[in-house]
């Protein structure tokens, strides 16, 4: 069928290479996989190779590459095996709240591009640029059958209160960090006391150490905690 490149874009000794596939292939495909995407879609492109055509339309000897558009499809049965494989799949550097925050950052992106191809393939239809497709009309007809009625009571009561429920674990978490901090800044505070408290003992010791017959120490911590 063709061959591939890791790109991410075309490069001139693309041509040569794509040449030699020609003598093997009548019509060979290149492929170009993007192993670092940055957008949300499928990482691939594929091209062809033809002539280059002058401005009247006849036929140069140079030949360049042709978008061809592709899409990638996978058999049930292999789309549940990669599913599974991805769920062993784990980076012990991310923790699990952040692995699956990430995900549904991805689907929801996923989702949005889905629901925006819809949006403009029906509004292509009511313009009358494409024709009416049955078939697509009716896996709509589907996914709207299986959206909740949220003009129900029962429905704007529970979701109501699951978010106050979510609100309140948020509420508490945030009390406890703040209480949390402010118990380890008084803890830090006086720790810095009781330390500087120690250096002026230590410094007070080696600048004088008797006075009045007692003991360095013992002198230098009374005058210490004098001051204070």
């Amino acid at each position: 069928m063709g061959w591939y490149s890791t790109g991410p874009k075309i490069h001139t000794a693309d041509l040569d290479i794509h040449a030699l596939f020609a003598e093997y292939c009548a019509a060979p495909v290149f492929c170009i996989i993007d192993v670092r995407p940055d957008q949300v879609g499928i990482p691939t492109s594929a091209y062809l190779c033809e002539n280059e055509t002058s401005a009247d339309g006849t036929a140069k000897d140079t030949k360049t590459f042709v978008h061809l558009p592709s899409s990638i499809e996978a058999f049930e049965a292999e789309e549940i095996g990669v599913e599974h494989l991805l769920r062993d799949v784990k980076d012990n550097t991310v923790s699990t709240l952040a692995t699956r925050v990430g995900e549904k950052m991805q689907s929801l992106k996923g989702l949005e591009k889905r629901l925006k191809e819809v949006k403009k393939y029906m509004e292509l239809v009511v313009d009358g640029v494409l024709p009416l497709n049955h078939e697509i009309l009716g896996h709509l007809q589907d996914v709207f059958n299986l959206l909740p009625n949220l003009n129900l009571e029962q429905y704007v009561k529970a979701f109501a209160v699951k978010t106050n429920d979510m609100m309140l674990v948020m509420y508490l978490a945030s009390l406890i960090r703040s209480v949390v901090a402010l118990h380890a800044l008084i803890a830090n505070k006086q720790s810095n006391k009781e330390k500087e408290k120690e250096m002026d003992v230590k410094l007070l010791e080696a600048l004088r150490p008797k006075k009045e017959g007692k003991e360095g120490p013992e002198s230098a911590k009374e005058e210490v905690e004098g001051k204070k």
